[in-house]
């Protein structure tokens, strides 16, 4: 059984990790609370501040690029996906939400790279901020057990 000597606990343990982040600037005030809270988790996982890239892009549409060009840099364990799409009064939502995450799936599936993809959508600005903390944190606990993991199954 793979895992079998491997505990949760050690799976997130973050050292010699090297991990990417994209965050999308749209809707800033969600996703630089987003990135802080990935960034303070990898640490406190223990991946050194110089392993962690940040790039910023325009929008959620931006992100599976920016990753797609990260992953083909071959530097990394794991790359997070930092986003927030809220609900307006029309179809675009749906379009940025269901192809943003549709390209995160591709690179990552393309490249064998885990991404934790916590390009949030909600419904309206409140469900964002209720959200915005626990998405970051649990999208850096995601890269650095799902990096260990895929080392782990070689």
């Amino acid at each position: 059984m793979f895992g079998a000597n491997k505990g949760k606990a050690d799976r997130l343990a973050g050292t010699d990790l090297r991990i990417g982040v994209v965050q999308a600037r749209f809707n800033e005030d969600i996703t630089n609370t987003l990135a802080e809270a990935a960034l303070s988790e990898l640490q406190r996982l223990g991946v050194a501040s110089e392993d962690i890239t940040l790039v910023r892009v325009p929008g959620a549409l931006e992100v599976p690029v920016a990753l797609q060009a990260l992953a083909e840099k071959g530097d990394f364990d794991a790359l997070i996906a930092l986003g927030c799409i809220i609900r307006g009064e029309t179809y675009h939502f749906e379009l940025v939400a269901n192809e943003s995450g549709a390209g995160v799936t591709r690179v990552s599936l393309d490249y064998q790279l885990p991404i934790a993809n916590a390009i949030i959508t909600t419904e309206d600005m409140p469900q964002a901020i209720a959200r915005q903390t626990e998405k970051g944190v649990d999208a850096a606990r995601v890269a650095v057990e799902m990096a260990n993991l895929l080392e782990e199954l070689g």
